[in-house]
């Protein structure tokens, strides 16, 4: 079993910036696709970014320009820039692993507000 940890959640207001780590329990070389999904209160859950094996990253056009995802493979983590926050970038924000079965991290809170 893969097992994910994220941390970075918190409060920034409007335009500021945050970043997300998530931990993982082995190599990230053995996880085909890992990437960042979020759910805002009573809305359909959201994918972020990912990032593959090979490095190819994908964006929701939601984010583009503002958010990065990246990964170190040596510290075995994937992280998530996030730039010139907005309100409705508010949510649980998720980690994603997939290789034979798909694994999630417990999430971490990301609010917006001033």
């Amino acid at each position: 079993q893969v097992q994910l940890v994220e941390s970075g959640g918190g409060l920034v207001q409007p335009g500021g910036s945050l970043r997300l780590s998530c931990a993982t329990s082995q190599s990230i070389f053995d996880i085909y696709l890992m990437g960042w999904y979020r759910q805002a209160p009573e809305k359909q859950r959201e994918l972020v970014a990912t990032i593959s094996k090979g490095g190819t990253t994908t964006y929701a056009d939601s984010v583009k320009g503002r958010f990065t995802i990246s990964r170190d493979n040596a510290k075995n983590t994937v992280y998530l820039q996030m730039n010139s926050l907005k309100s409705e970038d508010t949510a649980v924000y998720s980690c994603n692993a997939r290789q034979f079965s798909t694994y999630w991290g417990k999430g971490t809170l990301v609010t917006v507000s001033s």
